[in-house]
């Protein structure tokens, strides 16, 4: 058997192709069969207050085509031009990394994979926003393969 697996809590809700799902008392499992079904965890969605960040508003934009809020073409445009912004500012090898790996996605329009790799680079930008705003450098992030 192929496809995603969700795993979900007492009462979690998901999104399921613009479906709202709740889960019952117990927890549980589902398998999703259908290749490319739109599939959100509503504890992991980000709110439209929330969208922030630059990093933030990429992976909303990301998150609105995951659910079908938003039109695929227009969200794909919207989501490269967001990628090629990010990747002005993360200059170090593991964000270019990751930032190829989301633009592939987008490309194929893999909304999914789009956001779950967009998520990684939510930590790497709080430390530097936060170090901005206290003036001082950031710390070196590790390097691969060394």
């Amino acid at each position: 058997m192929t496809g995603l697996v969700l795993k979900l809590g007492p009462h979690e809700r998901v999104l399921v192709n613009g479906a709202v799902i709740e889960n019952g008392d117990r927890r549980s499992r589902l398998s999703i069969l259908t290749p490319h079904a739109h599939i959100l965890r509503l504890r992991d969605a980000i709110r439209p207050g929330e969208a922030n960040t630059p990093v933030r508003r990429v992976c909303y934009i990301a998150q609105l085509a995951l659910s079908g809020d938003a039109p695929e073409g227009e969200a794909r445009r919207q989501l490269l031009l967001g990628i090629e912004q990010l990747s002005q500012a993360l200059r170090d090898p593991d964000s270019r990394q990751t930032l190829a790996e989301a633009t592939a996605a987008v490309g194929a329009g893999d909304f999914y994979r789009a956001l779950k790799r967009l998520r990684t680079l939510l930590p790497r930008e709080e430390r530097l926003l936060a170090a901005a705003a206290g003036g001082e450098m950031p710390p070196a992030p590790p390097r691969v393969g060394s």
